[in-house]
């Protein structure tokens, strides 16, 4: 079996999971990591998949749903994935006054100290008014939550927002 990165953008509308998933299966791909999401009025796919021929198998599956659908679709091969090391150990929300350079100013923060981002979610919401940003970000922290508090707290003045911090605690089975 190889490996590929597929991703998939299209409007958001029902049924993009399933004929995308359907058509995997029909080319005898297996999916392995995966995030599925609606971003703005965007449905987004993100997977690692594995399959057993070529790609182009692959896209001649995907191109009845992607011509219905309308979507855009990558595949990217890539080399075998290996599970990470890092499990994630701190999360980090933020919440305030949506304006531009939140991301870039936490995110720049955290790679400073080695923080490995494993998830990043926000929402634009609010009013026009009184627009709102909220991000949760998930990650390691090679040197724990404390180095972390300590990194980000200049930020709560300087891009004006609430941020917390909090251990993830790993279930041990």
């Amino acid at each position: 079996m190889s490996q590929a990165l597929l991703t998939v953008i299209g409007e958001d509308r029902p049924g993009i999971v399933a004929a995308v998933t359907q058509a995997l299966f029909t080319a005898d791909c297996s999916i392995g990591d995966a995030s599925m999401m609606r971003l703005g009025g965007y449905f987004t796919i993100m997977q690692i998949i594995d399959y057993p021929r070529d790609l182009g198998s692959v896209e001649m599956a995907l191109d009845p749903a992607i011509k219905r659908l309308n979507l855009r679709v990558h595949l990217d091969p890539v080399s075998s994935v290996a599970p990470t090391a890092d499990m994630p150990n701190t999360r980090v929300t933020v919440y305030g006054a949506d304006h531009p350079g939140i991301v870039a100013g936490v995110t720049g923060a955290l790679a400073a100290i080695g923080f490995n981002v494993i998830d990043l979610e926000s929402e634009s919401s609010g009013s026009p008014e009184r627009p709102l940003y909220v991000m949760v970000i998930q990650g390691y922290a090679p040197e724990g939550t404390e180095s972390v508090r300590k990194v980000v707290a200049p930020l709560r003045e300087k891009e004006g927002v609430e941020i917390g911090v909090h251990p993830i605690e790993s279930a041990v089975f």
